[in-house]
């Protein structure tokens, strides 16, 4: 069965006012900067706030309709995985895996069995005895993980299960997430702020801002085609918004640009930061998008440079070590901006 929700929460001047399906075996995302509501619909989901109103049922079970409505998250068939794992620091690996377990009815030795099953899974055999102190990032996060899977939940919630991580260990973790959450058949929430993480573990993404959903679908697809300023600073493009007359777009921000292929009416203009060349002087040769800008930012990106450019329109440029030493970059310097209209991909508001 899909989990389905309508999520309405109102806590003080914040609502929350979303949609989310989940179909078994799907991992579903939902990205937004801070305070964008994904903490208080994973808490939803969980039994950790109750909704003001809506819906959230799963497997012919309502768990939230108010006013009458609330199973409380101990009766609910949830593993959830927190930010920074809430292990017992006085506990085994094996003795927290279990806890959900004895928490449900199970006798001590088969919980402890099947514990140790779990985490055998995860690649822990050898730390069954081992307290969370003991613990590298990585494993912890492992122990996390398998104590939320042991109870064998219909729904998996996981909140930034790989922030507290450091960056060496962060990528193999997330493989091995990505592999333990093809094998699970029950729903998936992952709730985060990291895009990479998103794109890499989910099949879906929900992009929430300001308590709403701007904007959904396939991670390809959402990267291809933004539809917030939010989303395309995630995926790395310059967005605008503007009119399409034939191959002109006018846009809302300022300035024209000449696109390939004809267009008519509302559309996104979208482009990759590499697709735009610096020139000293106003460049002159195959048809291209030329216009004057000024540097307002540098940012050093492993081996590029991004470039913040105030213009009409106003863009971001990622250029190699060369062109910057080049054209000796700096703040306030003065250049010109070239794009093909190849570069460009449209597509309607």
């Amino acid at each position: 069965m899909t989990l389905e929700a309508e999520l309405q929460v109102t806590r003080g001047q914040f609502e929350l006012g979303i949609s989310v399906t989940v179909a078994p075996g799907e991992v579903v995302a939902l990205l937004g900067p801070n305070g964008a509501g994904k903490t208080t619909a994973l808490r939803t989901l969980a039994g950790l706030t109750p909704l003001t109103d809506g819906r959230i049922r799963l497997d012919a079970q309502t768990w939230d309709q108010p006013p009458k409505i609330f199973v409380p998250a101990e009766r609910r068939e949830v593993g959830v995985v927190f930010q920074d794992y809430l292990l017992f620091a006085h506990m085994s690996a094996q003795d927290n895996v279990a806890f959900g377990l004895r928490a449900r009815g199970q006798r001590r030795r088969a919980a402890r069995d099947r514990a140790e099953f779990w985490l055998d899974r995860v690649g822990l055999t050898e730390h069954v005895r081992a307290k969370p102190r003991a613990l590298s990032g990585g494993q912890a996060q492992r122990v996390a993980l398998a104590r939320a899977l042991a109870t064998d939940p219909q729904l998996l919630l996981l909140d930034e299960p790989l922030a507290a991580l450091d960056a060496g260990t962060r990528l193999q973790v997330r493989s091995d997430l990505a592999h333990h959450l093809t094998d699970y058949t029950g729903h998936t929430v992952l709730v985060t702020h990291d895009p990479l993480d998103a794109m890499v573990l989910a099949d879906r993404l929900v992009i929430l801002e300001r308590g709403v959903v701007v904007q959904e679908g396939p991670p390809s697809e959402v990267a291809r085609r933004p539809r917030s300023d939010y989303v395309a600073n995630l995926v790395g493009l310059n967005l605008f918004r503007g009119s399409a007359h034939d191959t002109t777009v006018d846009l809302v921000s300022g300035g024209a640009l000449t696109i390939a292929e004809p267009r008519q009416g509302a559309v996104h203009v979208a482009f990759a930061p590499s697709a735009v060349s610096l020139h000293p002087e106003q460049p002159a040769g195959s048809p291209r998008n030329t216009w004057p800008v000024t540097i307002v930012g540098l940012e050093q990106h492993a081996h590029t440079t991004r470039v913040r450019l105030d213009g009409s329109p106003p863009v971001l440029a990622d250029v190699t070590p060369a062109t910057v030493a080049e054209l000796r970059l700096h703040n306030g310097a003065q250049l010109w901006a070239a794009l093909k209209a190849t570069e460009i991909h449209t597509y309607p508001a």
